[in-house]
């Protein structure tokens, strides 16, 4: 038997302890041991702890009614460690995901009789008519006002990206969000945020715990090469890191996973290290950590990352993940191609490096062999004479998928085009370069000539399908466009083209 499948022995008697998670909810200790690890929070919350002021509006990540905020130690940059609160959506988190961390619903916020801040808000500004997505409204101005005083109203914006009414119409709720943020008295948390990080420090997790029922598996490895020996071992499992994509096989389809593996522990594959010449993003940082290093290098990939899902999704998706999950749809995936980006791949205690684009073979089909895992994603930096541009083309501002997803890299001297790197998602069974663009680009003058042979190129790069999101033509011509609209950007700059400017 794998040395992973059983917590060590107690020191106090002979028999195996059980398996256990330990979490806070608000600032109560549970220890669980008896839960299925397909468990959601949300379902957790509502079937188990009774508490059903969370709800279920689409099970799928969209609608952000059944937000929570989850709060967990983290060490800055300084190196000073610190209570972090994030909004996640419960019907996407498995709650074996919980443990080590503190999990906040809409029935804490309430203390010794008084609404909170946050709730008070919503009645001052009339936020609320039917009131089934209040709570999730709620969770989310919490988070905003644990993590930024006096918020502007990007903030704001951003903080409910992932929030849906169909009733009351957000001019209240965004005044609510002004009101709660201008709030500067402390609240219970605030109060107690010493013992609450004195509770989270208790109960860090210092080996690699398991939670099992019924035969149903969720191994928390501490570090990588925990990592590497269990996945190794059990090559069938499902890596489990944000699991934005990942509970949908449970809530959507309702297929139990029979084994996981999560990676939120791993504390190797959360770091982001800056080199020269490179950024090495560790597969299991979320996207809203990874935000600051990629909009410092290239603001456009941090612009898109804006539009990316929701801040929920944010919160927990991971760039390893949204490459892992081989989507076609995938935004990060046509960006990180455009700027060379590989991936460092591990299997037990070997390393190999490969090309991002040769890393995606067919939907969904990947160069990964069995008991392997992406590690990190090296990003070479940029310079001086490169041009970097992304666009994401959806039915939606936000909080939607893409119909296009387009990024140009490309280099220009003396008006010739001298490196061009194009890729598209949407357009393909994959993320994929599009070789016959760049060939007609490259050792060419940047000028509308080149441009349109440029377009017409793209149709031997891509035969696009036609699905509910886009039809095969419109793919097509709204590629073009875009090069078009990249070409445009660079020629005169002071025109504004985004749809983000006019919001």
């Amino acid at each position: 038997m794998a040395r992973f499948s059983l917590i060590p022995p107690d020191k106090n008697n002979d028999i195996a302890r059980p398996y256990v998670i330990q979490f806070l909810v608000n600032q109560t200790l549970r220890t669980e041991h008896a839960l299925d690890p397909n468990l959601t929070v949300l379902n957790y919350l509502r079937n188990h702890l009774h508490k059903c002021g969370t709800k279920e509006g689409c099970a799928s990540g969209d609608c952000g009614a059944c937000t929570v905020v989850v709060g967990e130690l983290h060490t800055d940059e300084q190196g000073s460690e610190h209570l972090r609160y994030r909004s996640l959506n419960a019907c996407l988190t498995f709650v074996c995901t919980l443990h080590g961390k503190q999990l906040i619903s809409v029935e804490d916020l309430k203390h010794q009789g008084q609404l909170h801040s946050v709730q008070q808000a919503m009645v001052d500004c009339h936020g609320s008519q039917c009131g089934f997505c209040t709570p999730g409204f709620v969770m989310s101005l919490f988070a905003l006002q644990k993590n930024s005083h006096d918020a502007n109203p990007h903030q704001a914006h951003e903080a409910l990206t992932g929030n849906l009414c169909r009733c009351t119409g957000y001019r209240p709720i965004l005044a609510a969000a002004q009101l709660a943020c201008g709030a500067t008295e402390d609240d219970q948390f605030d109060a107690h945020r010493h013992a609450i990080m004195a509770q989270l420090k208790a109960i860090r997790p210092t080996q690699t715990d398991e939670l099992n029922r019924d035969g149903k598996r969720c191994l928390l490895p501490l570090n990588i090469s925990d990592l590497a020996d269990a996945y190794e071992t059990h090559p069938q499992a499902h890596l489990l890191a944000g699991g934005t994509d990942l509970a949908l096989q449970v809530t959507q389809f309702h297929r139990p996973l029979p084994m996981m593996i999560y990676l939120g522990h791993v504390a190797e594959m959360k770091r982001i290290e800056h080199f020269d010449d490179r950024l090495e993003i560790g597969a299991a940082v979320s996207l809203s950590d990874a935000y600051d290093s990629l909009n410092t290098q290239y603001p456009d990939f941090g612009e898109l990352l804006q539009r990316f899902a929701s801040l929920q999704i944010r919160n927990q998706g991971t760039l390893g993940g949204n490459i892992g999950n081989a989507s076609p749809i995938g935004d990060a995936p046509p960006l990180l191609i455009a700027l060379g980006a590989t991936l460092v791949l591990r299997k037990g205690k070997e390393q190999r490096s490969l090309a991002l684009e040769d890393y995606f073979i067919d939907y969904r089909v990947t160069a990964r062999q069995a008991g392997e895992f992406i590690e990190k994603i090296v990003i070479p930096h940029s310079s001086p004479s490169q041009t970097f541009r992304a666009y994401k083309v959806s039915k939606r501002l936000d909080d939607d998928i893409s119909a296009v997803c387009a990024a140009f890299n490309v280099s220009l001297e003396k008006g010739v085009v001298t490196q061009a790197r194009v890729a598209f998602g949407g357009m393909a069974a994959t993320a994929k370069r599009a070789t016959a663009c760049e060939a007609a680009l490259l050792d060419s003058p940047w000028d509308s000539n080149t441009l349109e042979l440029a377009c017409i190129a793209l149709r031997q790069d891509f035969t696009p399908l036609s699905d509910f999101r886009a039809s095969k033509e419109y793919r097509l011509l709204i590629a073009q466009n875009l090069l078009r609209k990249f070409f445009i950007e660079l020629q005169t700059p002071a025109l504004a083209t985004r749809v983000t400017a006019y919001v």
